[in-house]
């Protein structure tokens, strides 16, 4: 019965989380592009944590402090001061496996922290990377959910919508959606789903304009990927690490 599902609602800019109740809720963060999707991809190469902070200079302090990988963007270039960026091919099990990354990025993790802040429950990151494994985990969870999408500067984007959609369409039958963000992100991503490169590529998506003019189409066809790195990163402790509950 509809009314006994936990609710799933989808947030589509950093700018309107106030406008929703997340302390009962598991926060999916979204940053598709591509700070979810590296994160992903480091824990399934078995980094042994991400620390994900908001600016540069305490991303450089952490690492010094740990004698850990310091990584990150800023406008999708690596940030001033760190070693390395924010692309998914620049961890590979050979490099970051037993290491500790700390990461800061434009968008998704100062999301991130927006919602630890909000007082959310739980905070997963969410990516096409590892798109099944967060959908089975959502549904063991059988909470309430807010798909967050880190947007660009708070400024609704594709990618972090159509992986909001992908989402929805494949638990909203173990959820009661009543959401007209939701309803989009499910629109588009159907609209999306037989090609989602090309989708963002013939629509001028922003986020694809500005990674293709470094050169990142790879990048941006890896990150529209699904399932390349099936693993659950949750928030614990100041730390994301694999979930132990799948």
């Amino acid at each position: 019965m509809q009314q006994n599902r936990p609710s799933l609602y989808t947030c589509l800019s950093p700018a309107l989380l106030h406008l929703y109740d997340i302390s009962n809720s598991i926060v999916v963060i979204i940053d598709v592009l591509r700070a979810t999707s590296t994160i992903a991809t480091a824990l399934h190469h078995e980094a042994k944590e991400i620390i994900p902070v908001d600016s540069v200079p305490e991303c450089i302090r952490i690492g010094k402090q740990m004698e850990a990988i310091t990584a990150g963007e800023r406008d999708g270039k690596v940030a001033e001061g760190l070693q390395y960026g924010n692309s998914p091919f620049e961890y590979p099990a050979s490099f970051i496996a037993g290491k500790t990354l700390v990461l800061t990025t434009t968008n998704g993790t100062k999301l991130l922290h927006m919602a630890l802040n909000n007082g959310a429950h739980e905070v997963i990151t969410g990516a096409f990377a590892n798109l099944s494994a967060v959908c089975e985990h959502l549904i063991q969870q059988n909470k309430p959910v807010l798909l967050a999408c880190a947007a660009w500067k708070d400024r609704v984007n594709i990618e972090d919508s159509l992986f909001a959609g992908a989402v929805i369409h494949q638990i909203k039958h173990h959820f009661s959606v009543d959401c007209d963000a939701s309803a989009i992100a499910e629109l588009m991503y159907t609209q999306a789903q037989a090609d989602l490169f090309t989708f963002m590529k013939q629509n001028n998506a922003s986020h694809y304009k500005r990674l293709s003019a470094f050169g990142l189409e790879k990048d941006i066809q890896h990150c529209l990927t699904p399932d390349t790195a099936p693993v659950v990163p949750i928030y614990h402790e100041g730390k994301l690490i694999k979930s132990a509950l799948r």
